[in-house]
């Protein structure tokens, strides 16, 4: 019964803990923070390259458009990639993409490319659909 309730990457209490532990290591906050930026500054460049529509961020993902977000999501989750379709946000055509390890963006980047190549990826604007 829990399970149905909980909120979707929620943090355990072994979690936790190491979150505070990783809040008091100044070094290892400043070293996310060096690798977070330089990531998020990664994808921005990548998606920019590709002509693709991103809301600049400041946090540890980024919002791209990239015409289905839900189809992009499935096709990527069948390849490993873990991305967030943002249909629930009122936006179904855009995904959420997290700042991992510069091997996961690039690979990221690599299927997105290939993706792109398919012309699975849309620039165009998202079209409302019609009231029922």
């Amino acid at each position: 019964m829990l399970q149905k309730t909980r909120q979707p990457f929620n943090a355990n209490a072994i979690a936790q803990a190491g979150a505070v532990a990783g809040l008091a290591d100044e070094e290892h906050m400043s070293r996310t923070r060096e690798l977070t930026r330089e990531g998020r500054n990664y994808l921005q460049a990548e998606f920019a390259d590709m002509g693709l529509e991103f809301i600049p961020s400041v946090a540890n993902f980024v919002l791209v458009r990239v015409g289905d977000g839900d189809a992009v999501f499935k096709t990527l989750l069948g390849k490993g990639i873990i991305v967030r379709a943002m249909r629930s946000y009122k936006m179904p055509g855009w995904i959420r993409v997290s700042v991992g390890t510069m091997e996961q963006s690039r690979r990221f980047m690599k299927e997105l490319r290939a993706l792109d190549a398919e012309s699975a990826l849309s620039r165009g604007a998202i079209v409302a659909a019609s009231p029922a």
